[in-house]
């Protein structure tokens, strides 16, 4: 059981837990997740920790098939500029290693921020908090659960 896994008991929302076999040559986590899973890539998110200009760590919710846009998530956080964080520092901040990393049940509870792409869905997937693992959700309950915004925060083109 992940810190993720715990949350969303803890919290008594409606969840379920997804697992598949991951491949250590695999390049793409959450497009990994999404074939092994049989599920769209636009309903599977990654969870992708920034660096705002004053030094302050935010999370960005995103779908694997789309990137993440600096200047968009600066703008949504009140920032000027936002840049990706060393995996290091997620690591230490969230408590997870790369390719695991949950926004539910993160080590430091950060300001977050979840693509409007999401809200046109039931459900959602976001890692579980391991490599192999996902929680699928509403995206309304993770909101509330990390109270989270939604914004337009991924890149276009």
């Amino acid at each position: 059981m992940t810190p993720a896994i715990e949350m969303a008991k803890k919290h008594k929302i409606d969840f379920e837990v997804h697992e598949y076999h991951h491949d250590t040559n695999s390049e793409s986590y959450g497009l990994e997740a999404a074939q092994k899973l049989g599920v769209p890539a636009k309903l599977v998110f990654k969870t992708l920790v920034v660096s705002l200009d004053n030094q302050s760590l935010v999370v960005g919710i995103v779908p694997v098939s789309s990137m993440l846009s600096m200047k968009l998530i600066a703008k949504a956080t009140g920032a000027k500029k936002a840049h990706m964080t060393e995996a290091l520092a997620v690591e230490r901040s969230s408590g997870y290693v790369l390719g695991g990393v949950s926004p539910l049940g993160q080590k430091k509870r950060l300001v977050t921020v979840i693509d409007a792409s999401a809200q046109q869905y039931q459900r959602i997937y976001v890692s579980a908090g391991k490599r192999g693992l996902e929680i699928s959700l509403s995206p309304a309950d993770l909101q509330r659960l990390l109270n989270a915004k939604f914004a337009d925060i991924c890149a276009q083109g």
